[in-house]
Parts: structure tokens; sequence; C-alpha cells
């Protein structure tokens, strides 16, 4: 009789600061979908993250009820994987402590991500955010991580994940904590949705997404308003970066054909963009419609939403408290009664 096999581990969190739009559900969330039954998946919803940008708790509340029923909405099965709430596990604020006994100001002040946040936001450069990286090992290594999905705008955070997980076992001479590493999609699954307002990704802070809770005539609004040029002059004419972008998203939500016959219309200097925006828009719509109408059921069964966070959180903390209590023992944090 062959042994089971043992899974691997695979943890990624998102704050609740904003909706899920194209760009999360392509980007993402389609590959989880994949992961849950292939590996030992924990995917929690960052609350205690969002606190340094000082929400109120309303919107808070608000962000965590959405964040998670999009989620839900989306496919993800909280049978199969542990979805959770961060503030749900407090573990991993106590293991958040020790790690930054050993995590020192000159590495936590050269991070990118808190170098942009001082400059960009002055008035709160606040220990949360110089302690950013630290709060997210604890959120990876508590759960003992292989792999993290992360992009580019976080690979330096995950390398000081496995910096500081390497950095406690030389210090305890234990190798507790596996260094994670990122999470490389098939070719075929890295999708990098483009934003609407001609260059660059989509995302939540850029106001150039599309949100998949968002209604049939705003999509097409937003569609409709997306940034173009005059049309080509010349056959075969190389797309400017706002077209291609069109065509990205085109190519990621359209049929082949719909794609080819545009195509086609650009090369032979056709192209009339109101037309491509207004299949554009018809096809995305139909690919969030049933997403959408999931999500506005699941948000407001409140029954639902907290069934599935007490079984995260029961799931999520029987990992974090096996984990911290090895860590104590290691520590040396052993009680004396």
């Amino acid at each position: 009789m062959s042994e089971k096999k043992i899974k691997k581990t695979v943890v990624s969190g998102i704050r609740p600061t904003g909706n899920l739009h194209l760009g999360n559900y392509f980007g993402a969330v389609r590959s989880f979908l994949k992961m849950q039954h292939d590996f030992n998946c924990y995917f929690f919803i960052a609350d205690i993250h969002s606190l340094t940008t000082h929400p109120t708790p309303a919107n808070l509340q608000a962000g965590v009820r959405q964040v998670l029923a999009e989620y839900l909405a989306c496919g993800i099965d909280p049978e199969a994987a542990t979805i959770f709430i961060q503030s749900d596990v407090p573990e991993v604020t106590e293991l958040y402590t020790y790690l930054n006994m050993n995590a020192y100001l000159g590495e936590l002040e050269r991070t990118t991500s808190f170098k942009e946040k001082a400059r960009t936001q002055p008035d709160n450069v606040n220990a949360g955010l110089l302690t950013y990286p630290v709060l997210m090992a604890a959120d990876i290594i508590i759960h003992k991580a292989n792999y993290v999905p992360v992009g580019k705008d976080q690979e330096q955070h995950l390398e000081m994940a496995r910096t500081f997980a390497n950095r406690f076992n030389r210090m305890y001479h234990h190798k507790l904590f596996p260094a994670p590493k990122p999470f490389t999609f098939d070719g075929k699954d890295m999708i990098k949705v483009p934003g609407l307002d001609g260059s660059g990704k989509m995302g939540k802070s850029s106001g150039n997404g599309i949100y998949l809770y968002e209604d049939p005539a705003d999509i097409r609004k937003k569609v409709m308003r997306a940034v173009t040029d005059a049309g080509p002059t010349e056959m075969n004419q190389v797309k400017p970066e706002p077209v291609e972008n069109l065509f990205t998203l085109m190519k990621i939500v359209s049929a082949p054909e719909t794609v080819e016959y545009f195509e086609n219309q650009y090369n032979s200097c056709q192209i009339r963009y109101g037309d491509m925006k207004k299949q554009l828009a018809e096809d995305i719509i139909a690919v969030t419609t049933p997403i959408r109408e999931r999500i506005l059921e699941l948000v407001n069964d409140s029954e639902y939403l907290g069934k599935v966070a007490r079984m995260g959180a029961e799931k999520a903390r029987e990992s974090a408290v096996r984990t911290l209590t090895e860590v104590r023992e290691l520590i040396g944090l052993r009680k004396l009664y």
C-alpha cells in the first residue's frame, strides 16, 4: 500500500481595501481554484495589515465581508481550502512580536514599499508600515508555507520572509521553518490584465479597473471611456500601448474569432474603436454577471459568512497553535506552572 502524498502548503493574503477586479480574478483567483485541490491552501483576508491606513471600523468590517463573499463567489471552496480572517488568528501577532526582536531597523528602512509609502504619505509613517514585512512573514511561516503566489511588487517582502525564517532557524539551531518560495504558475496561467487608462496593469489603487461586483451599465461606461488613439494609418501598423491593452483584455475575455475579427479590422485600417469597445464590454459582462449575482447573494448572508469564517479560523488556528508551541519551546518561553 502506497503512502499518502503530503500536500505542499500555499499561503496567500489580500487586504480588504477595495473590491476584487478582473486583474485579481484572472491574475490570481482563477489559479487559486485549481490550487485548492492540489495544495494545502490558506487564503486569508489581511484586516490587521489594512490598519496601517486607519480605516473606520464600519469600512473595515464591510471590506472583510465583501472580500470573503467575493472569494466564495469566485469558487473558492471552504471545504477544500482554509479561508480565514487574519485577526481571528491571534497567534500570528504573537509570532510577529517574536520576529520583530530579530528584524533590524536598517533592513526594514531599505524596503522599497516602505520608502515609497514614506514618500507619498509623510504624515502617516507609522511603525506598522515599517514592520509590514515582518507581519507578512509571520502570516506565511506560521503555517510553514512552502509557496506564496506573489506579484512583482511583493517579491521583496517574500525574500524578507525567507530571511526571517532562515534567521530564526539559525538562531535557535533548528530547521523549524521552510524558506517559502514564490509560486510560479504555468505560462498559460500567468495573465497580466491591463488597466483601462492606457498604461500599466489593472490595480485596486489605480482607479483603472473593472470590478467583479459592478453592474453592466457601469462596465459599459468604463469600457467606452477607455483610452485609444485616432486609429491606424498604415496596414499592419504596430499598436500603441493603450490600443494593445484593449486587445490584451479582449484576448482574455472574448472568443478567439472575435479577437481575430478586430485584429483584421485594425490591420486593414478599418477598425472602429466604438464597435470594439461595445463588444468588449458585453464579453466582460458575460464573465462577471454570474460572479456578481453570487456576490450579491452571499454578501447579505451573514449566517453563511459567519459559518465560513468560524470554520476557517478553527483550521488556521490549529495550524498556528502547533507552530507557536514549537516556537515558544525553542525560544525558551516555557511555562513554570
